[in-house]
This record gives structure tokens, C-alpha cells and sequence, in this order.
């Protein structure tokens, strides 16, 4: 039997309905013709990127869909940290792609502490003060990457008046936000602020499939121009294929829907690891709680080594991630902390696998 992995920040395979991808699909091409086997504008599908335009209130030249969201991460970093040198405020922890990304680039990067309510605007207040205006805050306030955690509303109005007064550009990027279980959503730092100096990115990889490469972004406008002279450069054409099935599957209704599909299957996955930790961890471990996404943070017992933890637990057959890889290299942070995925495995799988490392600690 294949190991347990709460490394895979990947959708359950139940999650994606492929009759449903498939007649899209074709539907699209049918619907679309030679122009969707065609190349296409380099700021994505036309169709699509009106119906994101609408939905965050933009033009629709605001909005570059790209092959994944992480893609467009790299055209921004790389229009605005250039050659390198620049800093870079990111949370601490943070999703670990970026910080190879950025490191790859030369940037300086800055990891901001949080809490259970995310970021701490205090940190990053004295971090605008204390040096060079920084490139730009790399933030995931919902659910985030590897927390879980969601930045509170109250945070959420500090850091857009930090950000008006420093003159600071905001990515906020929210692929999790529409995989909500519970609670009532806050507002996007876009819509507090109004999109002047908040980038917003997203992805149809949490709520259609990872497999269709639909991730977009929505730019101030010179800087939207810039993204998309990179984008043609780099591919000359975006995949208008997939981006026309992801627009077929919302013109025919089917959006909403699948979404509920998909979190009803993953709120009993979470609710299940959070049941496992309470049963089995022993006493000295913590761990976040979140209302949807996909991830939880695990503090270990003072004295575990997540990196030696994990060592053993490959061995029982059980995977996860060492919050090491979350932190700046060399940091020194993370070493008794652990990202924990629950979208994958079953409910079942998931209680074995805690059951694993519970007899390992």
C-alpha cells in the first residue's frame, strides 16, 4: 500500500469530476472552434478573463490568467525585484515555492512573524520603518500556506493602512479563500483597499482541478501591461484549451456546485485530522485550526526535531512536510513544527497516519 502522505497539498481524487472536465472540454472546443486550438492574446482566454473581471469589479485588462498562479508569481518577481537586492516581506512561515523563487532572483528576503490571527502588523510596521522601501508583502491571509491560519478582518484594515501610507505594493494571494467549511468569510485586502496597491492572485486548482494550469491575477493597470508583455515573451501564447474548459464549466452553472462538491469532501477530511490529533497526539503538541483550506501547522513537544521525526515516520509509511522548509534558508525556524496536508488521503488513511506518528512521539 502506498505511504501516507500529509505532504500532498494536491486535491483527493474524488474532488475532481472528470465527466464533468471532459464534456467541458469538448464542449469548449465545439463552442470555441480553431480559436481555442489556436494561439491566443497572451493576458489569457478573452471569455474568461471578462467573467474574472466582473467578479473583482476591473477591466478586463487588469486581469492575466496564467499557466497556474505560481507562474504569475515569477513574471511579478521578476519585473520587480529585477536583478536582485531588493527586499521582500513575506510571512514567517510562508509557502516554501516562493521563497526558492525569490532567493533564486537575489532578493532580501524579510519573514514577518504571525499568530493565530496571521500576520502581525506591529512587525511589519517596524520593518517598513526600519530600512529601504521594500519591493513588495507577499502575503496568503486565508488559509494559509502552511498555517491554515486567516488573517483577522481588524489585520486586515491595518495592513492596507500601512500599506496606503508606506506607498507598499500588496500581493495577496488566496487560492484556498473559496474552500471555506465554516464561518463567515472577511473581506479580500483587494476589496479594503481597491486594488491600487493590492495585487490579487488566484487559482482554479483548488476549485476545478490542478491539472487544468488556470491561475490568474488581477494588476494595478501599468503594472498589469508589464505582466502580460512578460507572459507573451516567455510563451508567446497561454493554453487557451484549458482556459476555455474552466469558462465553460462556469457559463453552464457548474461552478458553484462542483465548489460545494469539493468542500463538503474536504471538510470531512479536516474534520477527521483534527478528531486523530485530539485522540492520539500526546499532551505538549498544538496545532492550528482552520475553517477551510488545506493545511493545519503542528507545534511538536519541546525537545522533537520535526526534521528527525519525519525520518522515522517515512519509515512507518507516513509523509509531511518540516516546517524548516517554510522559513527563509538558514533562519533556523521551524524545527519543531510540521505543515500537515489533509485534502488527499481518505478519512480513514488519515486516522491511521496520525495513529503512526502518534506512537512514534
Amino acid at each position: 500500500m502506498a505511504p501516507i502522505s500529509f505532504a500532498r497539498g494536491a486535491p483527493a481524487p474524488e474532488c475532481l469530476d472528470i465527466a464533468l472536465t471532459a464534456d467541458c472540454a469538448r464542449e469548449a472546443i465545439e463552442r470555441g472552434g480553431a480559436a481555442v486550438l489556436s494561439y491566443g492574446p497572451g493576458g489569457g482566454y478573452a471569455p474568461l478573463r471578462e467573467w474574472l473581471a466582473e467578479r473583482h469589479g476591473v477591466e478586463p485588462r487588469r486581469v492575466i490568467v496564467t499557466s497556474g498562479s505560481l507562474q504569475g508569481f515569477v513574471f511579478l518577481a521578476q519585473r520587480i525585484v529585477g536583478g536582485g537586492g531588493r527586499r521582500v516581506l513575506v510571512e514567517a512561515p510562508t509557502y516554501d515555492r516562493p521563497l526558492k523563487i525569490l532567493a533564486a532572483l537575489g532578493a532580501e528576503v524579510v519573514a514577518l512573524p504571525m499568530d493565530e490571527e496571521g500576520l502581525d502588523p506591529d512587525a511589519l510596521e517596524r520593518e517598513l520603518a526600519a530600512g529601504p522601501p521594500p519591493a513588495f508583502l507577499y502575503t496568503i491571509p486565508t488559509f494559509q500556506n502552511p498555517s491554515g491560519r486567516t488573517l483577522s478582518t481588524e489585520r486586515r484594515r491595518r495592513i492596507v493602512e500601512l500599506a496606503e501610507r508606506h506607498d507598499l505594493l500588496v500581493l495577496e494571494d488566496d487560492p484556498y479563500g473559496l474552500v471555506r467549511y465554516e464561518g463567515e468569510a472577511p473581506p479580500l485586502l483587494f476589496e479594503v483597499e481597491g486594488g491600487e496597491r493590492v495585487a490579487y492572485s488566484s487559482s482554479f486548482s483548488k476549485t476545478v482541478a490542478p491539472g487544468v494550469r488556470v491561475g490568474y491575477f488581477v494588476l494595478p493597470e501599468g503594472l498589469a501591461a508589464a505582466i502580460e508583455e512578460i507572459a507573451v515573451s516567455t510563451y508567446i501564447s497561454p493554453p487557451a484549451l484549458t482556459q476555455a474548459t474552466v469558462h465553460e464549466l462556469i457559463r453552464r452553472g457548474a461552478f458553484e456546485p462542483n465548489l460545494e462538491r469539493v468542500r463538503g469532501l474536504l471538510r470531512t477530511r479536516r474534520d477527521a485530522m483534527l478528531a486523530a490529533l485530539e485522540r492520539d497526539f500526546p499532551p505538549g503538541t498544538s496545532w492550528s485550526r482552520p475553517q477551510g483550506g488545506y493545511f493545519l501547522w503542528v507545534t511538536f513537544p519541546e525537545g522533537v526535531d520535526a526534521g528527525a521525526l519525519l525520518a522515522r515516520a517515512l519509515d512507518a509509511g507516513v509523509a509531511f512536510v518540516q516546517g524548516t522548509d517554510f522559513f527563509p534558508s538558514g533562519s533556523g525556524d521551524g524545527v519543531g513544527e510540521a505543515r500537515f496536508a489533509f485534502s488527499f488521503e481518505s478519512p480513514e488513511r488519515i486516522a491511521e497516519g496520525v495513529a503512526r506518528l502518534a506512537e512514534l512521539l
